[in-house]
Formats: C-alpha cells, sequence, structure tokens
C-alpha cells in the first residue's frame, strides 16, 4: 500500500564534487516538505556531498560532517528543518525507538537518511531512494519513487 510503479530510468551521472553538490541543491529546490530520502551507497560514494549539497540548497553556509556518531544532525533552515541522518554506526534498529525517531518525520521537515538498511523496520518509508555507485571517473545516481509523494519529487529530478 502506497508504494507507486517504480521507473527506472531516474538516473544521471555526476562527474565530480560540484556537480553532486549541484544536484543535492536541485534535490533541495524539487522538495515541498515532509520528504524522507534515502541515500543508499558504498562508503565514499558522496552520500555526505550531496546532503551538503542539498542543505546549501536551503540557504545552509556552513560545514557539513556525517553525523556518524551522533546519529542525526538537525538544521533548522528557514520554515524547514533538515534532519541529516548517518546510521553507518547503528548497532540495532530499535535504537532508533530511543531517539524518538517518529518524532522526526513531519510536514516541516526533511530527512535525508544514509545507511537507511540498518534501521529498517523502525524507520518509514522512503518517499525517495537514491542510490549512488561508481561510474568511470565520476558516480552515478539512480533515483526511484516509493510513494506518490516521491513520485513528484523523482519527476522534478529529471535531467535533461
Amino acid at each position: 500500500m502506497g508504494r507507486v510503479p517504480q521507473k527506472s530510468d531516474y538516473s544521471v551521472f555526476i562527474a565530480d564534487e560540484a556537480a553532486m553538490v549541484m544536484f543535492g541543491q536541485q534535490i533541495a529546490r524539487a522538495t515541498t516538505g515532509g520528504e524522507v530520502i534515502f541515500l543508499e551507497g558504498d562508503l565514499g560514494m558522496g552520500k555526505t556531498t550531496l546532503s551538503r549539497g542539498v542543505l546549501q540548497g536551503f540557504g545552509h553556509q556552513g560545514s557539513v560532517k556525517s553525523p556518524t556518531y551522533t546519529l542525526v544532525e538537525p538544521y533548522e533552515l528557514g520554515d524547514i528543518t533538515v534532519f541529516h541522518f548517518d546510521l553507518y554506526r547503528l548497532g540495532d534498529p530499535e535504537e532508533l525507538e530511543y531517539l524518538g525517531i517518529r518524532d522526526y518525520f513531519t510536514d516541516q521537515s526533511i530527512c535525508l537518511i544514509e545507511w537507511p538498511e540498518r534501521g529498517e523496520g523502525a524507520l518509514p518509508l522512503a518517499d525517495l531512494l537514491l542510490n549512488i555507485t561508481v561510474e568511470q571517473r565520476g558516480r552515478r545516481i539512480n533515483w526511484q519513487p516509493q510513494t506518490e509523494k516521491g513520485r513528484q519529487l523523482a519527476d522534478k529530478l529529471i535531467v535533461s
């Protein structure tokens, strides 16, 4: 229930770090609030760089570090709060319940979640699933909507 058919041609080649940041800024411009975005990919693929781009797209000008030890870092940016999660060091998805995980998912927030598979069972369904892989000397980002809100977001990200 709530799942939408998946389209396989949501994809973009990212040549370098600057292009990754720019794509993150494009994601920020396409959001309306309330989105849950899963960022998948091996270590070093650029998930945090992409998150930095999203945050910059909302006007954040400071540094963005992966919240590996704190699990979540909030960024209050005007009317929206972006929660950047990194679940790499999460021992058990149940730990997220102790964090009050459900309180983060509101219509005034955008949740970027790195390593979402480690929180399986405690996280809601992602609106958009992004997967980053190596391609030549750059990266390939594929994205798949998981909800109607995600489909609307995915369609806005189609790169010509």
